[in-house]
């Protein structure tokens, strides 16, 4: 991957081809080995007036031969690309398939950037001037109400994650923030502040799926839809594509939410971290945040399952198309060794990685299994 940053004075096209470049280097292949691109971008019209990524990377990359195709899936995007990858593998379409995402986020004025998010919700929730940011805060309002939570809890996600990404060189963010930080930045849509909610980025990932043996192995990548208007839900604190994608995704590996080592979470804003970690399994309804403060998602401690290990989408960064691959990126290096000691998890066996379009409405669940 690239490292992910506010603003990156390379263009898109550049900073897929690097990504692409790299993943390449790490799995030792040429490119004229790869048979399928799957490039994965959320609004490349909109944020940088252009179009034709996968044609244009193809040609970058001195590609002849190999198919290629554009994935988007709004915030889920990244994971799409994958799965489009996987499925092409399985079914013997590709041996060698290059799944790379990306998004330059900065060439945007932020009141157009803040628009173009802002259409990924139902028409009619859009219509009524409802956010992103305005259902994570009403989420967050109602489980800190229902569940005994506190709001330094909250604050703790935050904490942890930017501790994370400090000792990530690819990450956005490289400070510590404490508790009194988070609840001292600004509102945004209370009770969230603006240390709650992930940044807008700039930035590339890709990764190398292929038939022949690896030391990392994809033992199941799974998507799901949830309803589309939060309104419609039965209960606002439910994700539940993250919650059929899990499902599909531990019945996939033949495993369960005890095995998992390692978990990249779709934390644009804090509470999503305790949503989904309660959908998928790791704790049970209204308990996530117990783990929270108990230090049970550090990525010390006996027993502990770490949880977003490269800083999140809070602090790593979110480059809509990138995010996802980013995601699996951060569990290959996890599973193989290849992080410094201070932010490695031991030596993990499975990881998963869950990537979530808008507030839920679709969502791609993937796990990997270390095999060396």
């Amino acid at each position: 991957m690239t490292t992910f940053t506010g603003t990156d004075d390379r263009s898109l096209a550049e900073l897929l081809e690097i990504a692409a470049e790299r993943a390449l280097a790490d799995a030792d292949l040429e490119a004229s080995t790869v048979d399928s691109v799957h490039v994965g971008n959320m609004a490349a019209e909109a944020f940088n007036e252009t179009s034709g990524l996968a044609n244009a990377l193809t040609a970058s990359l001195g590609l002849s031969q190999a198919s290629a195709r554009r994935i988007e899936n709004t915030s889920a995007t990244g994971a799409s690309a994958v799965l489009d990858a996987v499925d092409a593998v399985r079914a013997g379409r590709s041996t060698v398939a290059l799944a790379v995402g990306g998004e330059k986020m900065s060439a945007a004025e932020t009141t157009v950037a803040t628009e173009i998010i802002s259409r990924i919700t139902h028409a009619q929730e859009y219509d009524q001037g409802i956010t992103l940011p305005s259902f994570a805060g009403l989420a967050a309002a109602q489980y800190l109400d229902a569940h005994g939570a506190t709001r330094r809890d909250l604050a703790q996600v935050a904490v942890k994650n930017h501790a994370n990404a400090r000792r990530n060189r690819y990450a956005q963010f490289d400070s510590d923030v404490t508790v009194t930080d988070v609840l001292e930045s600004p509102k945004v849509a209370t009770p969230l502040r603006l240390y709650d909610c992930c940044p807008t980025s700039d930035g590339a990932a890709a990764v190398i799926v292929t038939a022949a043996n690896a030391e990392v192995t994809v033992e199941a990548c799974e998507s799901a839809i949830g309803v589309h208007a939060v309104a419609d839900r039965r209960d606002p604190l439910r994700i539940e594509s993250v919650a059929a994608a899990g499902r599909a995704a531990y019945e996939a590996a033949d495993t369960g939410p005890d095995a998992i080592d390692v978990a990249c979470i779709h934390d644009a804003f804090t509470i999503l971290e305790w949503l989904e970690m309660e959908e998928l399994g790791f704790a049970e309804r209204g308990e996530a945040w117990r783990l929270t403060r108990n230090g049970r998602t550090e990525i010390e401690g006996d027993g502990n399952l770490a949880v977003n290990p490269g800083g999140g989408l809070k602090a790593r960064g979110h480059p809509l198309g990138a995010t996802g691959i980013s995601q699996l990126v951060e569990l290959v290096w996890q599973l193989r060794g290849d992080v410094p000691a201070d932010r490695a998890v031991g030596s993990p066996r499975y990881g998963l990685a869950i990537n979530v379009a808008g507030f839920g409405n679709n969502s791609v669940c993937t796990i990997v299994e270390a095999t060396g």
